[in-house]
């Protein structure tokens, strides 16, 4: 239970769920998008009850993964005001914001840093809402879940919570809550009015301008097929390829997929029309793929993979392809997933990335804020550097200054 600051009568009731079955979808998503409930689509996709649905009955969260579903709910009067996607953490993969030194140096000291709590969309390095509140409610249903996320940590002896890929308003305000925050980056493409793909080229240097061109010709010169598939355009045997991809990429990047097979079966039922597939084929034969999901003004780029290596296929599919894309439906971002410098010299600025974090133990929380103090001086310059090495027109980055 807890009370609201804006009324200090009204009492909060805050549960723990194992399963997303526990709370209805119109509820879930009144919070998580509210924007979508009269059609059109959600800001995030990600942290839609369909799509956490899918990790949870596909196998991908839930017993022998590390991720343990423990949803949170606050309802006020019987009504869900906030929720969010509570997760207890047996190691600290499929996250993206790395705390393996924190987790060597406390469990040498002779602590226990696993299990964790986690409010994060699993293997989803893409920032929104992490806290998930209806319209009216920010500020109370944050600092119900918060309050709660918190008191669940304390009552049963868990080292820390962490909230990660959070908005930088959450950021803001969990820091005002006397949580930890912590800056990262990635790389985004941002439309600047450009129009069309050879308007985003025109604001280019010349060099970059030209490396960009004879990628794309050196992609195309393998002559295979690329299509844009989502909605209905998206049949069963299409997740057989994408399945195929994620595989191969899973093996050389992290060692064993995240997502089982029954993910993409259930994707096909509930997300197709959340989700973009770019596709190159031989004929009938699947090359390689990007996998999207496709927000209200972003498109996301997940999966990539690849049966055989083409020469500048990644950069086409990956970037130049979602370009297109986002151009032509109107949307004014492409998140490319987490970390690559190789994306700067395509048109992908640095942005900040947040993520607040709680830590039970006094002495290592101070030295855990003290860390974090310099780490985020050195990503501020970092961003700042990176930035200036952009490929952009230099008469564009003096006007962006």
């Amino acid at each position: 239970m807890s009370q609201t600051e804006t009324d200090p009568g009204a009492v909060v009731e805050i549960t723990a769920h194992a399963s997303l079955r526990d709370i209805p979808a119109a509820q879930w998503d009144g919070c998580a998008a509210p924007e979508a409930a009269h059609g059109g689509r959600p800001r995030d996709p990600f942290t839609t009850h369909r799509f956490l649905s899918a990790l949870e009955q596909s196998g991908s969260v839930g017993p022998g993964t590390g991720w343990q579903p423990h949803y949170l709910a606050a309802r006020r009067d019987g009504e869900l005001i906030a929720c969010a996607p509570l997760y207890a953490k047996g190691h600290s993969q499929g996250e993206y914001v790395f705390d393996h030194a924190w987790a060597d140096a406390y469990e040498r000291a002779g602590g226990r840093y696993y299990p964790k709590l986690q409010i994060a969309v699993p293997f989803t390095p893409v920032t929104g809402r992490r806290f998930l509140t209806r319209p009216g409610f920010e500020r109370d249903g944050m600092a119900a879940l918060v309050q709660g996320a918190v008191q669940l940590a304390s009552n049963n002896e868990i080292s820390s919570l962490h909230a990660t890929f959070c908005t930088e308003a959450e950021a803001e305000a969990g820091e005002a809550m006397g949580l930890m925050r912590r800056t990262g980056q990635q790389f985004h493409w941002i439309d600047e009015g450009y129009g069309d793909f050879a308007g985003f080229l025109a604001a280019l240097s010349s060099r970059k301008r030209k490396t960009i061109r004879k990628e794309r010709e050196g992609a195309q010169a393998a002559g295979l097929t690329i299509e844009y598939l989502t909605g209905d355009d998206l049949k069963p045997h299409h997740w057989d390829a994408v399945w195929a991809f994620y595989q191969d990429t899973g093996r050389r990047k992290w060692g064993s997929p995240y997502l089982t097979r029954a993910f993409f079966e259930i994707a096909h039922e509930t997300l197709r029309d959340d989700m973009l597939l770019i596709l190159a084929s031989d004929e009938d034969r699947p090359v390689a793929g990007a996998l999207n999901l496709i927000g209200r003004d972003t498109l996301f780029g997940r999966y990539w993979g690849a049966l055989e290596h083409h020469p500048f296929l990644h950069f086409e599919l990956c970037y130049y392809r979602a370009i297109d894309w986002a151009l032509a439906h109107g949307l004014p971002r492409v998140e490319a997933g987490a970390q690559g410098e190789h994306k700067l010299a395509r048109g992908y600025l640095p942005v900040a990335t947040q993520s607040l974090h709680w830590i039970a133990d006094a002495g290592f929380r101070d030295a855990v804020a003290r860390y974090l103090e310099a780490e985020r001086a050195a990503v501020d310059e970092e961003i700042e550097v990176l930035t200036g090495y952009g490929p952009f027109r230099r008469t564009r980055m003096e006007d962006q200054e």
